[in-house]
């Protein structure tokens, strides 16, 4: 969070290393890496909580909780730069995230399952956003920047990956063990999650040897502490100074109010029993839905929304993007009333409000960008991005709570009434700051 001169020069260091020590030999990888552990933590921890019996309060509060370690992730990194290099970080790191979904899937099994499993759920949160902080530091000092332009979209399939992998496959193969093992439910997710945790040694062993030696990768112990807050405080300083403060705060914490709360609620709508007024589906028809044609939807939706405002700037898509963000409350409500029993129908569903986030998230993720632009850029983007995970997680703590008090049908309508806050933030934007929202802006 600390603007250095590193923001403002070329991180040229060479990596020391064989062939295969090459980008292409570690950065598809270490993205996967990277995003295999928020997606474990915040997704398929719902899908486990639910078939393991605890309510939909406890589980959204229990799991919005989680999102604090990356919240806290720009307070924290530049103490990362005085212990060791961002490779050792990075070893280190995943070799902890093994030993903790190993550690979710021994204690599974015992009598205080829901305590044990949450104390190692919290230290994967913790061990995952500082691996994010380590690998992020890492790919600016083993790549020259045309190869992080050139790699960027090679690190963006890699996270999409483990999404695909976490929220599908891994919850369709505890589905399928579910089955092999005549329903035992929390045997088969132990499986699970030691499959997990191989995954992640896999990956400690892969990068113990693909990972180059940057010249450039060392530790900082010349950096104290305290010029380390001294520099907080001043980006914080300088980040409340800039113009529309105010106006891009509330952007930025109200623009994603109903997907707080209906991204917390959703999965469990999928999979509770339709007696409880889900939908009912198993295991493995989640994983396919949600985790792999929703995925999908998403992806392509990222990809058009990049698009249009890349060649006709923000500001004309902005309204475009919010009708396309207010998708998803629509589509949950006519799956509530209807409650289809076809896979397809509500594959379908889900492919297209999934595509309506991906394109319309575009316009938030691209104010992000252009407010932030000039001095201390990458420190007030840090610091609008933790804001933005908070203003996730508040609503996540009460979303369970406020469904088992309404039901799923009039949750999924008060989410889509909570569009008028977002309507309201995007249209105050685009009239108030619609000069700074195009593309050629500097």
């Amino acid at each position: 969070m600390v603007e250095t001169l590193d923001d403002n020069k070329q991180h040229a260091g060479a990596p020391v290393g064989g062939p295969w020590h090459k980008p292409w030999a570690w950065v598809p990888s270490l993205a996967f890496a990277d995003g295999l552990p928020l997606v474990a933590v915040m997704a398929v921890s719902l899908i486990f909580y639910k078939q393991m019996g605890l309510s939909n309060a406890a589980i959204t509060f229990y799991t919005s909780w989680m999102y604090l370690p990356w919240i806290l992730k720009p307070v924290w990194s530049p103490f990362i730069d005085l212990v060791k290099t961002k490779r050792w970080w990075i070893l280190v790191t995943q070799l902890l995230l093994g030993a903790a979904f190993g550690g979710v899937a021994f204690t599974i099994p015992t009598a205080h399952w829901l305590q044990s499993t949450l104390f190692f759920f919290w230290v994967a949160a913790f061990t995952g956003a500082s691996h994010c902080v380590a690998a992020d530091g890492f790919y600016l000092l083993a790549l020259d920047e045309r190869q992080q332009a050139w790699y960027m979209g090679i690190r963006q399939v890699g996270d999409r990956l483990a999404t695909i992998i976490g929220q599908g496959v891994l919850v369709m193969v505890a589905g399928n063990l579910q089955v092999i093992f005549r329903g035992s439910i929390s045997y088969s997710w132990s499986l699970t999650f030691y499959g997990l945790a191989g995954i992640f040694i896999l990956l400690w062993l892969w990068h113990s040897y693909a990972l180059p030696h940057a010249r450039d990768d060392s530790s900082r112990p010349i950096v104290s502490a305290s010029s380390i807050l001294s520099g907080c405080a001043l980006t914080f300083r300088t980040f409340m100074r800039k113009p529309d403060i105010v106006l891009a705060l509330c952007f930025i914490v109200l623009f994603r109010l109903p997907e707080a709360l209906l991204s917390k609620v959703s999965p469990l709508f999928l999979i509770d029993a339709p007696h409880n007024g889900g939908l009912g589906l198993a295991p493995q028809e989640y994983g396919l839905v949600q985790g792999t044609v929703g995925m999908i939807g998403m992806i392509l939706g990222s990809i058009v929304g990049g698009i249009a405002v890349s060649h006709q700037g923000l500001r004309r898509w902005l309204y475009p993007m919010a009708a396309a963000y207010s998708l998803p409350p629509i589509i949950y409500i006519i799956l509530a009333y209807t409650m289809p029993e076809s896979l397809a129908v509500v594959s379908v569903a889900v492919f297209t409000e999934q595509a309506g986030v991906g394109f319309g998230i575009t316009a938030y993720m691209m104010f992000l960008i252009y407010y932030n632009r000039g001095e201390f850029r990458t420190s007030h983007y840090a610091m609008a991005s933790a804001t933005m995970t908070l203003a996730l997680m508040l609503p996540g703590l009460v979303a369970g709570g406020m469904e088992e008090a309404l039901g799923y049908r009039r949750f999924f309508v008060l989410t889509l009434l909570a569009m008028a806050v977002t309507w309201a933030v995007v249209a105050r934007v685009r009239s108030k700051m619609g000069f700074s929202l195009d593309n050629d802006t500097d």
